[in-house]
């Protein structure tokens, strides 16, 4: 009998994700982090959760579905999207975070570039904060981090969600990307964010083209050589329809497809929609490679 493969997600480099005061365990299957946005305007999901009964119930549909993490954010990013308040994205956050941290024991994310949206989120529940500036946005975002120990992700966007999708242009994307987020995890270390706190996310489709997305998605181990775990949010996302051809409501099978290619790889993190869909082709898969010879 053939000695069963072990497979790449498989990884011997086990290590934690410090979040405030939880510790997420990283290194094997990637773990999912179900989208929750409690927006009326984002690009695929835009007011299917837009009171907090109803973020409840779509939050735990995804817990239940097998959402490792939940990732709650209040403003639209996709392109062209318009900026809200302090005072509206809070309205529509922190409701639905201080309702769901009761009801789960699943990890809370706050997607948000404000600082003082990330400090009530945290004080409501959270313990994560998804920065698709990279802490730029704000300078108040990473003393935050800093003080708070919460969970960072760290996101590459080449401009704003307003004019990201504006011609973007890279000499290499994938080296100056690295390059970037390199520097961005030295500022991060420099201001006293600890190094268990960091996660990377490159950013697919916050200001690069669809080919731009093919090279991040196709060398995840070049993200991962910085020596942090790495997060992918490819979920629905244009370039699907631009390779396959299809509408955002057709994007599942593009998206489960991408999934398994990125686990290949050793992913840590995928930021999804379809939890179940997602969940249920892993599972096949890792069934499946582990038993390759």
């Amino acid at each position: 009998m053939p000695t069963p493969k072990t497979s790449t997600c498989d990884s011997a480099h086990q290590r934690l994700w410090k979040c405030v005061d939880q510790s997420i365990s990283l290194g094997g299957m990637p773990l999912l982090m179900g989208i929750l946005n409690v927006t009326p305007d984002s690009f695929s999901d835009g007011g299917e959760a837009i009171n907090v009964d109803s973020a409840v119930r779509k939050g735990l549909k995804l817990v239940k579905d097998g959402a490792d993490i939940l990732d709650i954010g209040g403003e639209s990013t996709r392109p062209g999207a318009e900026p809200v308040s302090v005072e509206e994205e809070l309205s529509r956050v922190i409701p639905a975070i201080e309702a769901l941290s009761v009801q789960t024991s699943v990890p809370i994310s706050i997607d948000t570039t404000k600082a003082e949206v990330a400090r009530r989120a945290i004080q409501a529940g959270a313990v994560i904060i998804n920065d698709i500036s990279g802490l730029t946005f704000d300078p108040e975002m990473i003393p935050l981090a800093a003080e708070t120990q919460a969970g960072v992700i760290c996101m590459h966007i080449l401009g704003t969600p307003q004019t990201m999708q504006d011609h973007p242009e890279y000499e290499d994307v994938v080296s100056d990307l690295k390059t970037w987020l390199g520097e961005r995890v030295q500022t991060l270390l420099d201001a006293g964010v600890e190094p268990e706190q960091i996660v990377l996310d490159p950013g697919v489709g916050f200001g690069k083209t669809a080919e731009h997305n093919l090279e991040i998605l196709s060398h995840i181990q070049e993200f991962k050589d910085l020596g942090f775990p790495v997060l992918i949010g490819h979920s629905r996302k244009r370039f699907l329809s631009k390779l396959l051809g299809r509408s955002v409501e057709e994007r599942l099978a593009g998206t489960v497809g991408v999934s398994i290619a990125l686990a290949d790889q050793s992913v840590d993190i995928l930021r999804l929609h379809d939890v179940a869909a997602n969940r249920d082709a892993l599972s096949a898969w890792h069934a499946v490679s582990q038993r390759v010879s």
